[in-house]
């Protein structure tokens, strides 16, 4: 198999399996600067798949506490000029020591402030870049923007400017969607499964660049960290769907699948 084909894999897998126990044992601190929609429900589901989230945005603290975290997400769903200014200083701050993190481009493409902040970020080298198929698009330079924070895009489409995107910037790329794409520029796996549902509750999507945030602080491989949190966040969506009445339901079964998973 060539380094650019599709590799299958079937999972849960011995390598996920592995990475979760790992997580749950190590229970990796995991430094998240989000949008204020989401906050709590991103730090419930770090805990549920048990991280130890914290949830540092002061600008005298977010250098040194990216420094000192196993894994950072920065996500610019609801981003100002001050969240820039903070999101800078993690970014920096997690390079110079070394600290994984996560940017998640929420709605890039579809205004020019938030995409300027994304670009700049793209810059400070990413662990991994992990967004819905149009925000791909758009980092990628193909003029694509979503429908807010909606792809209008599906991830399959995304993934050759994904391949590219990863390439350049040298970060993982995560692209979210019925099959979510994971890919290095070279290597690629895909990962199937989750539910519809998964995308009418607030911040579920968002949880995901977390949760990678999390696997990273455990597991050293940046596209394996990558694939596993997708994967788990797949399988715990599929079965919380099954069980659920609707959105409320699905919300609770969720962190629920995630504890016992």
């Amino acid at each position: 198999m060539s380094t650019t084909s599709m590799i299958e894999r079937i999972w849960p897998s011995r390598e996920i399996v592995e990475d979760l126990s790992e997580l749950r044992k190590k229970t990796p601190l995991t430094h998240v600067i989000t949008n204020i929609v989401v906050t709590n429900w991103t730090a419930n589901v770090l805990l549920a798949i048990g991280a130890s989230p914290a949830m540092v945005i002061a600008e005298e603290e977010v250098g040194d506490f990216a420094a000192i975290a196993n894994g950072v997400l920065i996500n610019v769903g609801t981003v100002t000029n001050a969240d820039a200014k903070v999101m800078r200083i993690a970014a920096t701050a997690a390079n110079e020591a070394g600290t994984p993190w996560v940017l998640d481009p929420v709605a890039a493409g579809a205004l020019r402030f938030r995409t300027e902040v994304v670009k700049e970020l793209m810059n400070q080298k990413p662990t991994v870049i992990r967004g819905n198929a149009s925000e791909i698009l758009a980092l990628a330079g193909t003029g694509e923007s979503g429908k807010g924070v909606d792809s209008t895009a599906r991830s399959f489409e995304a993934l050759p400017f994904a391949k590219e995107l990863s390439k350049k910037t040298g970060a993982i790329v995560a692209v979210s969607g019925e099959i979510d794409y994971i890919t290095n520029g070279n290597d690629t796996i895909a990962v199937p499964g989750g539910h519809p549902i998964m995308t009418k509750v607030t911040g579920v999507g968002c949880s995901l660049g977390a949760l990678i945030a999390s696997f990273l602080g455990v597991q050293k491989d940046p596209l394996r960290a990558a694939v596993s949190a997708s994967a788990v966040f797949a399988i715990a969506g599929s079965k919380a769907a099954q069980e659920s009445k609707g959105t409320g339901s699905f919300a609770v079964a969720f962190l629920d699948q995630l504890t016992h998973l």
